[in-house]
């Protein structure tokens, strides 16, 4: 059984025992967070489309940590004028496992 489900504005493809990283949430270490906004359920193939969400739905998830990404170099150049600019980001993610997907 698995869900799409939106979290911090976009979307995931969840299951439960599953771990994933999504933008920075407002939530303490260990906190239970719910998420409501499920667009579709597959139930072994059986599957319910949300028309925008699947009503009754929900996802809970337990936050494991908090922690920042791998480094991505954005760097800017113009040929032939000696103009090159490099900056680096790294964007605050949180990990959440995925505790039950509750049609």
């Amino acid at each position: 059984m698995y869900a799409i489900v939106e979290i911090a504005g976009q979307q995931f493809r969840v299951q439960q025992g599953q771990k994933v990283f999504v933008h920075r949430l407002e939530a303490e270490r260990g906190a239970v967070v719910e998420f409501e906004k499920v667009l579709l359920i597959d139930n072994d193939g059986k599957v319910v489309i949300g028309a925008p969400l699947v009503s009754g739905a929900k996802v809970t998830a337990e936050v494991i940590s908090h922690l920042r990404g791998d480094k991505v170099i954005v760097f800017h150049k113009k040929r032939r004028k000696g103009y090159r600019k490099r900056n680096g980001h790294r964007q605050y993610l949180t990990e959440l496992k995925i505790n039950s997907v509750v049609a």
